[in-house]
């Protein structure tokens, strides 16, 4: 497993070795030891999501609030996605710093966003399929979400022709509504 290194310390992006042969290939997409290290911590992840999107879905930029923040370890198994980590804990260097990644089938990357992070995605194809493995459970009631295309995060989408939002994530609130809260 390959470990690349992000301009958010705490993000990183996990890159397995693929063996592949006229069958197909093969991969460990996970191994507990290898991740621990890497992000020098234990961490136990207590749920898994799936997802499936068509081209230009635009989910994001979620989050949870305390005591059920979550970190989350994504990859797309199928099609083509933009991940983007936002950093929102407040005392941190980094805070309101993102960074993007593409995450796709073939080059088969996975994104490590720890706990006060915000996290959405774009994806770049039909058919998207989208894996989660979470830290902490889903609870509604302290879900939030803010605007993907704030000018105070100023992120660099890719450009996709009709892009498709939810309700809920268009409504977001503004980067600037979530600096008292903190995600430590």
């Amino acid at each position: 497993m390959n470990i690349i290194k992000t301009e958010i310390p705490d993000v990183l992006i996990f890159e397995p070795k693929v063996f592949g042969d006229e069958r197909g290939f093969f991969m460990e997409s996970y191994n507990q030891k290898v991740f621990e290290e890497a992000i020098g911590r234990k961490v136990d992840f207590v749920q898994d999501n799936h997802s499936k999107s068509s081209k230009g879905v635009l989910r994001g930029l979620h989050y949870q609030l305390p005591p059920y923040v979550q970190g989350k370890l994504v990859r797309c198994v199928a099609g083509e996605v933009f991940d983007v980590a936002v950093d929102i804990r407040k005392n941190s260097p980094t805070f309101g710093k993102w960074v993007g990644v593409f995450l796709s089938s073939e080059n088969k990357k996975q994104l490590w966003i720890p706990e006060g992070f915000a996290h959405g995605f774009l994806a770049l194809s039909d058919g998207v399929e989208f894996l989660y493995k979470a830290t902490n459970f889903y609870q509604p009631k302290y879900e939030r979400c803010f605007k993907w295309d704030s000018n105070l995060l100023g992120i660099k989408w890719p450009t996709v022709e009709g892009v498709t939002i939810s309700e809920k994530d268009n409504n977001g609130e503004e980067f600037y509504f979530i600096n008292n809260v903190n995600l430590e």
